[in-house]
């Protein structure tokens, strides 16, 4: 498994670790960390606050630009709808998740949005990195809330 995998398994742990939802992300260009987040959608009380979102955001304030060209994501779960989009219009380079969603997510589920006609950039994507780590996580975090 990547190393840059294991610090977005990281940030899910932390994730957790304030009763989010465990997703992780790491953006990476030239092989070097731009930003690193965790989802906060509780902390902060709104709903496009996922570890993908926030690293994108973050990753653009530091180069000083919307176009995360030549950037690599690397995320612990299957983007949604809202983080797929924003992956494409980020123009991210390629995109490596964990664990599938197959309730929620949109890269190989439901809407496969980088294969909708509406999609203008589509990243390399490579899925099941971490897999294992990243589900296991997911499932002890909900079975811990029934």
């Amino acid at each position: 498994m990547s190393g840059f995998m294991d610090k977005a398994l990281a940030e899910a742990r932390s994730a957790a670790a304030r009763g989010e939802v465990p997703v992780g992300a790491v953006i990476v260009r030239d092989g070097a960390v731009l930003a690193a987040a965790g989802n906060r959608t509780l902390e902060l009380r709104d709903p496009t606050a996922h570890a993908e979102m926030l690293a994108i955001r973050a990753a653009a304030a530091k180069i000083g630009s919307e176009r995360l060209i030549g950037c690599d994501l690397y995320v612990s779960l299957e983007p949604c709808a809202m983080c797929a989009g924003a992956i494409s219009f980020a123009r991210l380079r390629r995109l490596y998740y964990g664990a599938a969603d197959e309730k929620g997510g949109a890269v190989d589920h439901n809407v496969r949005f980088f294969a909708s006609s509406g999609c203008h950039h589509v990243p390399e994507v490579y899925s099941g990195i971490g897999e294992s780590e990243a589900g296991q996580l997911l499932k002890g975090f909900f079975a811990d809330r029934r």
